[in-house]
C-alpha cells in the first residue's frame, strides 16, 4: 500500500489512472490546488498505464519524447523517440520525485462512480483484493486513457483453426515466446505493426507485414540534432522549454499543411518513401493509401529502420484482403500466399472510455456517447466530473496538461467562491459531431459509444494546442458552466485568473 494519506475514504479530487495523464493531473493538483487533497487509484500493479501495460519488441512512442514528457520535468537526452520501458520509467521517476507515489492505492480497480445531488459527492465502488471498498470524493477525475487493457481487437478469418503456428495479440506478449529462425507475419499496417516489425527482424528469419491497405509511413531520426544542440549551450528547463515548443509549432504546422495540401504531402511523402527503397519498388502498391494524409494516423518509423530491414531483405510487405489462414500461413485474394510459423494481429485497439467504470448521476445512468464534451474535459450533465482526452495529431500529453491546468482553475474558482458543484449545461442550439473525425477502423467501431462534440466553442474540440491553451486559459469560466453553492443554482462571473 502507499504511504502518507492514502488510508483516507474522502478525498476532494480522486484520480482514476496513475498513466501520464493521472501524473501530471496529480502534479498540478499539487502545486496549484494546495487547499485540495487527492489520491489516484490505479487497477494495476505498476504505475505507467500504456507503457506499462504494451511489453511486445520494440514498444516505443510515435511522439517525440518532448513532447509526451512533462513540460514541468525535462527529458535529459536527445533522443526524441524512446522505447517503452524508457517512458514507464521516466513517468515513476517523476511520481517520486514531486511526492506523487505516496498518493498511488495500486490494485484499486473502480468499477461504479454515483453522484449524488444532495450531498454534493460521488461514491465509488472500488474492487481490491477480491473485495468491494467504498470511497467518496467531492470531484472525480477519469486519466484512464480511452481503450479497453483487457481485450484487443482482433478480426475473424476463415481456416484459422487450421493453421498449425501460433496467433498472437502484440497487447498480450507472450514473455516466453522464442521467434528465432521462424517465419512471421504481422497483420496490420499502423503503428504497432511498424514498430513490430523491424524490431522482429532482428530474430526471425523473415518477416512479412500482411496489410489490407497502406498507411502513410515518415521517416525521422531518432536523435533530435537541435534538442542536443539546445541542451548542450542553454539551461536545462529554458532548453526543454525551447525544444518542447519547436516540436509544438512543426507539428501543428506540417498537421495544417497536410490538411489544406492533401495531393502534395502525400506526394511528398512517397517521394521519401521512394528513396529510401530499391529502384522500382512498388510504391503505389505498398505505400499509397486511399485516404487523405492524416485522415488516420501517420505512422513514424525512427531512423528508417523498417526500410532498412526492407533493404536487408530479413522484411518485407504483403497487400491485400486475407481470405483465409491456411495450415502454413495466409492466403490472399491476390492469391499470394504468406508463409508463416506464428502469425501477430497488430489490428488495433477496442475503445473503452473512463477505463469502462459506470456513471450515474442521481441514479440515472451516464451513457458517454449520448453527451456533448464541454471543453474537451467534462460531460454535458455530468457534475464535478472531468476526464483526460489527448489529441489524436499530436503527444497525448499536450492535451493532457492543458486539462489538468483547466481543471485546477476551476477548482480554485470555486473554492474563492464557495461553490460545491459545476456543471456543463448542453445548450439547444449546438448542432453534433463526431469528436474524432479519424477514418481508422477502431475509431469508427468506438464511436457510438464516444462523446460528441458541437459545433461552437465552448463545445468545441479543436485538435490545435496553441488555440486550446489560449481558450482554457483565458475564455470566462460562466460560459455554459453552471455552477452551486448548497442547493442555490450561482450564475459565477467571468474571470481570467
Amino acid at each position: 500500500m502507499a504511504r502518507g494519506d492514502t488510508n483516507t475514504d474522502h478525498v476532494d479530487v480522486l484520480i482514476v489512472g496513475a498513466g501520464i495523464s493521472g501524473v501530471d493531473a496529480a502534479y498540478r493538483l499539487k502545486t496549484r490546488c494546495k487547499d485540495r487533497s487527492f489520491l489516484i487509484l490505479e487497477a494495476r500493479e505498476r504505475i505507467g498505464g500504456t507503457w506499462d501495460l504494451f511489453r511486445y519488441p520494440g514498444v516505443r512512442s510515435d511522439s517525440d519524447i518532448f513532447t509526451l514528457g512533462f513540460p514541468f520535468r525535462p527529458w535529459p537526452s536527445d533522443k526524441a523517440i524512446v522505447e517503452g520501458s524508457a517512458i514507464r520509467e521516466y513517468v515513476e521517476d517523476t511520481a517520486r520525485e514531486f511526492g506523487i507515489f505516496e498518493r498511488i492505492r495500486f490494485r484499486h480497480r473502480v468499477v461504479r462512480a454515483s453522484w449524488s445531488s444532495p450531498d454534493a459527492r460521488w461514491t465509488l465502488d472500488v474492487e481490491y483484493e477480491g473485495a468491494v471498498r467504498h470511497l467518496t470524493c467531492s470531484f472525480l477525475f477519469a486519466c484512464s486513457g480511452y481503450y479497453d487493457y483487457e481485450a484487443g481487437y482482433r478480426a475473424g478469418w476463415e481456416g484459422e483453426k487450421d493453421f498449425l503456428g501460433q496467433i498472437i495479440h502484440p497487447q498480450f506478449w507472450p514473455e516466453d515466446l522464442n521467434l528465432t529462425g521462424k517465419k512471421v507475419a504481422v497483420i496490420g499496417s499502423g503503428a504497432t505493426a511498424v514498430t513490430l516489425v523491424p524490431s522482429l527482424a532482428d530474430i526471425a528469419d523473415h518477416v512479412t507485414m500482411v496489410q489490407r491497405t497502406p498507411s502513410y509511413i515518415v521517416a525521422r531520426p531518432a536523435k533530435d540534432s537541435v534538442a542536443r544542440f539546445l541542451q548542450r549551450w542553454l539551461p536545462r528547463s529554458t532548453a526543454h522549454t525551447a525544444i518542447r515548443w519547436k516540436n509544438i509549432l512543426l507539428t501543428i504546422y506540417m498537421y495544417s499543411r497536410a490538411r489544406t495540401r492533401p495531393e502534395k504531402t502525400a506526394a511528398w511523402i512517397k517521394d521519401m518513401v521512394r528513396k529510401e527503397l530499391p529502384e522500382h519498388y512498388p510504391i503505389d502498391r505498398d505505400f499509397s493509401p486511399p485516404y487523405k494524409v492524416w485522415d488516420q494516423r501517420v505512422c513514424l518509423v525512427p531512423d528508417g529502420d523498417l526500410f532498412a530491414a526492407m533493404r536487408s531483405g530479413t522484411v518485407s510487405i504483403a497487400t491485400g484482403e486475407i481470405e483465409r489462414f491456411t495450415p502454413n500461413g495466409l492466403r490472399l485474394e491476390t492469391g499470394e500466399q504468406v508463409d508463416a510459423d506464428v502469425v501477430i494481429t497488430a489490428t488495433g485497439l477496442v475503445v473503452k472510455l473512463l477505463g469502462g467504470v459506470e456513471l450515474d448521476v442521481d441514479g440515472n445512468k451516464v451513457i458517454p456517447g449520448n453527451h456533448l464534451i464541454y471543453k474537451g474535459i467534462m460531460l454535458g450533465g455530468v457534475p464535478n466530473f472531468f476526464l483526460s482526452f489527448g489529441y489524436t495529431n499530436a503527444s497525448w500529453t499536450l492535451r493532457s496538461d492543458i486539462t489538468a491546468r483547466a481543471v485546477a482553475r476551476i477548482l480554485n474558482h470555486m473554492s474563492r467562491n464557495g461553490l460545491t458543484a459545476c456543471t456543463p449545461r448542453e445548450p439547444a442550439s449546438v448542432d453534433r459531431r463526431p469528436i474524432i473525425t479519424f477514418s481508422s477502423g477502431y475509431v469508427k467501431r468506438a464511436l457510438p459509444f464516444l462523446p460528441k462534440q458541437g459545433s461552437r466553442s465552448p463545445w468545441a474540440v479543436p485538435q490545435n494546442y496553441i488555440k486550446d491553451r489560449l481558450s482554457m486559459r483565458f475564455t470566462p469560466l460562466d460560459k455554459d458552466l453552471e455552477f452551486t453553492r448548497g442547493d442555490a443554482v450561482v450564475r459565477a462571473p467571468a474571470t481570467g485568473s
